[in-house]
């Protein structure tokens, strides 16, 4: 009934919209169209409306209205999109249609590929890097597979930044807020040799205090303490080539993820439940403890009892560099990057005053990529783009979990006090992970008739993966074993697809999608050389019906979609008991099935009034997944919500001095799942986040200052839940707390 609702809300809105727009077109013919949407989906800039992909497209402004700082931020802005963390400045795991994967090892693809103009960021390190100086951002949903390659089962996030241009201009943009938090960010450029070679220089600086209280200093955690700076260049000597070359810093120095410790191991027969955890009622009762005896009685998510401040460290650099030449009936495209990330960050995991466990996660990521494409020009009865995709990806890994210290009892015959078959010590897992990569593709459009299109494409694709793995105890004091593993993995994927035109308002369309994750090897840590083995490809066939409509002379926009996929060895990252400790676990499920259709409205029924409006209804579960003897088929996949939903309500008025811009969003999910095994006490109830602006433009709009609001009802906001059982406990990744501040904005 609930979801019925939703789609009946959606329906009520378009038909109110539609009124709303009639009625000003009869009055005073106040009404003005909706803004053309040029996405980049496939790969040729297209209007949104004529493209059979489902898209949202968000421009520079409207993430600058949304306080969208990183990808993370974009959670819940479109149909299906769901991002957490369990760290501060690194590992963002996505999910588009409840496909993603949990694992937050650098080593492991996610199923959501993130692009930045048109390079695949293979990294996890750095695909929580800050955004600023966009154009747009698109998330296509669905496999991508044939045009954006593998680890795109989910879909992709397309990043486009500005670029130099040959009109002199810049822009500023500074807030404060709550928790003494700073946001500047700006860019400016212009031309150098007139119309053949220009600039553009942009940067940001977001530092805060935290929101989180260590209750043992009183000092604030979950800080931020970033930077960033790209410099980028257009070389046009002719109407034929153009080249772009960018270098990009970026580098975060805040402090590591505080989580919020829950007590789960029970003291007292009272507290014990049925499955021999605490009950939900006793868990700051103070009858449930951690393995050592803590316990943590307080109900505040935003406090905890740290007995080190750690730091999450990441430094990034990229450079990129794109050409694209006009050779008349097609255009030849060369993009050409180098990316590194490194990271070092020392956690207190277990977020309590006793050594439980602490980590140290060392990781560094170099990636070297160049794709080249050949595409035709022109609007003719067939459309085509062939390519080439080379990429070397080499990922260093340096990381240990430091295990019950506090329980280490050194002897003459074992000083330290480790003992790894008791799991106590310090475990480490130094590896090295090298992938090779190549792929060859192409995708076609034909028009059989003046209304009905055809599209098919294929990519084949080769990814040599080796990897050399040591688990270790006390620093390389004692090797519990090696590990050397290589393996090609080799896949198809496809689309087809089909597009009629009932009008020059409203399209329909058909597509089939043959979509691959490759496989690989896991680099988390393990004592169990088993679990290195090499995992299969994850492989889905997608098939989606949809329809994209203007109304009323394109004031009324209402696009929709239904989808099936059917999912073969979907991979999945999950955590299994092995002796006191809660290890982590990588591996292939047998099947999953999910289904759900998405409608996106936006409307404008007078001048200055804006109405967005998105809704998703999800139906993912495993099939038949039975993994180290724990059924898990029929479970609801993680962070796959039944419904979700966004919206927007924009509008600016003149005043006697400059002009009113004010604004109010909002983002719903229901119930989330954060586990495999569908844990009641790891999930999340439905949650609702609601954000407003009120802005004054000044000079045109090329000054504007205001005040903001995120979660403005400080809806309880937890990102992630984390279960280390034998260790007893559960940490609780959280995100911001209501957040509020002001604004000021220039641009000339």
């Amino acid at each position: 009934m609930r979801k019925l609702q939703v789609f009946a809300g959606v329906a009520s809105v378009a038909l109110m919209a539609a009124a709303s727009s009639s009625w000003a077109q009869t009055a005073d013919n106040a009404a003005v169209a909706l803004d053309e949407i040029v996405v980049t989906a496939q790969k040729r800039a297209e209007n949104l409306q004529d493209v059979p992909v489902s898209v949202t497209a968000m421009t520079g402004a409207q993430l600058q209205n949304q306080r969208v700082g990183d990808v993370l931020a974009l959670s819940g802005l479109a149909p299906g999109l769901q991002i957490k963390t369990d760290d501060n400045a690194a590992n963002p795991r996505m999910f588009i249609r409840g496909i993603g994967v949990n694992d937050f090892n650098p080593g492991t693809a996610s199923a959501v590929g993130v692009y930045v103009d048109g390079v695949y960021i293979a990294s996890p390190l750095a695909q929580l890097a800050g955004f600023y100086d966009l154009e747009q951002v698109e998330v296509l949903r669905g496999p991508q597979g044939t045009l954006y390659g593998r680890n795109t089962t989910g879909g992709a996030i397309n990043i486009t930044t500005k670029k130099p241009s040959g009109t002199p201009g810049g822009d500023l943009a500074v807030e404060y807020g709550r928790f003494n938090a700073v946001n500047a960010q700006g860019g400016f450029g212009g031309p150098i040799v007139g119309d053949t070679l220009s600039f553009r220089i942009s940067g940001l600086y977001d530092k805060n205090d935290g929101y989180t209280t260590n209750r043992l200093t009183g000092n604030k955690g979950n800080d931020a303490d970033r930077w960033a700076l790209r410099a980028a260049l257009r070389w046009k000597p002719d109407d034929k080539l153009t080249a772009d070359l960018s270098l990009s810093l970026n580098q975060s120095r805040g402090g590591s993820i505080w989580t919020y410790n829950r007590s789960i191991l029970p003291q007292t027969a009272e507290a014990a439940g049925a499955d021999g955890f605490c009950k939900a009622g006793f868990y700051t009762s103070g009858q449930c403890t951690n393995v050592l005896g803590y316990a943590n009685t307080s109900k505040n998510l935003y406090e905890g009892d740290y007995r080190f401040e750690g730091q999450d460290i990441v430094k990034l650099f990229g450079a990129t560099a794109s050409l694209s030449y006009d050779l008349g009936d097609m255009t030849l495209y060369s993009i050409t990057s180098y990316q590194r990330a490194a990271r070092d960050d020392w956690e207190d995991t277990d977020a309590n005053p006793l050594q439980v466990i602490s980590a140290r996660y060392v990781a560094l990521q170099e990636t070297t990529s160049q794709e080249l494409r050949l595409q035709s020009n022109g609007q003719g009865p067939t459309r085509w783009v062939a390519g080439l995709y080379w990429a070397k990806d080499d990922l260093a890994n340096d990381s240990h979990y430091d295990v019950l210290a506090d329980a280490r009892q050194p002897t003459p015959d074992n000083p330290t006090g480790m003992d790894p078959a008791g799991s106590i010590g310090v475990f480490g897992w130094p590896l090295t992970l090298k992938s090779r990569s190549w792929a060859v593709f192409g995708q076609f459009d034909h028009d059989l008739t003046d209304r009905l299109t055809f599209t098919g494409g294929l990519r084949y694709s080769v990814d040599d993966k080796s990897i050399h793995y040591l688990s270790d105890v006390d620093y390389g004091l004692l090797t519990l074993f090696e590990y050397d593993g290589d393996k090609s993995f080799k896949s198809l994927s496809g689309r087809l697809g089909l597009r009629y035109a009932l009008s020059d308002d409203a399209n329909l369309y058909a597509t089939y999608n043959r979509g691959y994750k490759s496989g690989g090897f896991f680099t988390g840590q393990t004592a169990s050389i088993e679990d290195l083995e090499p995992y299969d490809d994850e492989t889905v066939d997608a098939y989606e019906v949809g329809a994209k409509s203007e109304f009323l002379d394109r004031r009324l926009r209402l696009n929709a979609a239904a989808f099936y996929y059917d999912y073969k060895d979907l991979q999945v990252y999950t955590t299994i008991q092995r002796g006191l400790l809660t290890v982590q676990y990588f591996t292939n499920a047998s099947a999953a099935r999910v289904y759900g259709a998405e409608a996106e409205v936006e409307a404008r029924p007078v001048r200055g009034l804006s109405l967005t409006l998105g809704a998703a209804l999800l139906s993912a579960e495993y099939k038949d997944f039975v993994s180290v003897g724990d059924d898990y088929s029929g479970n609801r996949l993680p962070s796959a919500p039944k419904l979700s939903v966004n919206g927007a309500v924009r509008y600016e008025h003149p005043l006697p001095v400059g002009d009113f811009a004010g604004q109010l969003d909002f983002t719903h999910r229901s119930k989330v799942f954060f586990d495999t095994a569908n844990t009641g006490r790891l999930s999340d109830e439905a949650s609702t986040f609601v954000n407003g602006q009120l802005g004054w433009k000044l000079d045109g709009g090329r000054y504007e200052l205001g005040v903001w609001g995120k979660n403005l009802f400080d809806e309880t906001n937890i990102l992630d839940i984390t279960a280390i059982e034998g260790l007893g406990f559960d940490a609780f990744s959280m995100g911001p707390p209501r957040t509020y501040g002001v604004y000021l904005r220039a641009r000339y």
